[in-house]
Formats: structure tokens, sequence, C-alpha cells
């Protein structure tokens, strides 16, 4: 497989989207370091439904953000040029059994993958970002 082939496979594909308006791959989460208070930043897949944003954590409770969100749910994000301060929340499986299966039905039609802690990202205004 050559490099070009290889890059395309690793880059996820948005399904069911128009080529005209495609929504971004990736969302930039910024949680508050719990032991630090130093803002931390990461890049991750997501799914969205209406004005709420879910992520999956792999590897569930273990991951630096999560751990972050869960003692500061304070969080900002960016989709593309669009940047929402809110809250995160985990989305408990076994009360919210629907809406968890939603969101990993929905993250496995977008990515192939929905595995993991699911995270909630519920905005509080929309601002947009600085180019």
């Amino acid at each position: 497989m050559r490099a070009h082939e290889r890059r395309r496979a690793a880059t996820p594909r948005v399904v069911g989207r128009s080529r005209k308006k495609r929504e971004p791959a990736f969302l930039h989460l910024m949680t508050t370091g719990r032991r630090t208070g130093i803002p931390r930043e990461i890049e991750i897949w997501f799914t969205r439904n209406g004005d709420r944003y879910y992520l999956v954590a792999e590897t569930g409770e273990r991951a630096q953000w999560v751990m972050n969100l869960r003692h500061d749910p304070r969080v900002r994000w960016r989709v593309g040029r669009t940047a929402f301060d809110g809250r995160a929340r985990v989305v408990d499986p076994v009360r919210q059994r629907p809406l968890a299966a939603a969101v990993r039905a929905w993250s496995t039609a977008k990515y192939g993958w929905g595995e993991g802690l699911i995270v909630e990202l519920r905005p509080r205004r929309t601002r947009r970002a600085r180019s």
C-alpha cells in the first residue's frame, strides 16, 4: 500500500453527508487539567445530534480527558471554524440505554467504530473561532 493510500485508509470518511457541506471528521476538545489547571486540548472523533455532540473514549474512565472533565465539566470545543462553550457529562449506558445505543450506531456509521465510554457535550453558546 502506498503512502497516500495508507493516509486515505487511516482518515475516517464522513458517511451520509453531501460533498458540498461535509462535516469535519474531528472535534477539538479543551478541558482543564485536574491537577495543574492548565488547558488541555485533544483532537477526537465525534458525532452530533441536534445541538449535542458525542465523543467516545476508547479507554473509558482511564482517558486523561475524561478524568479532567469529571473534575471540571466546563469545556470548550471547536468543530471546523465554530467554537462552543458548554458542559460535558458521561452518558450512563444502563440508565440511558437508547441514547447510548444511538450514539454507538452513529459513531459506527461515521467511523466504523463506536465502542467505549460515551461523553455528551452540551453547548451554552456558539462563537466563531479565530482563523
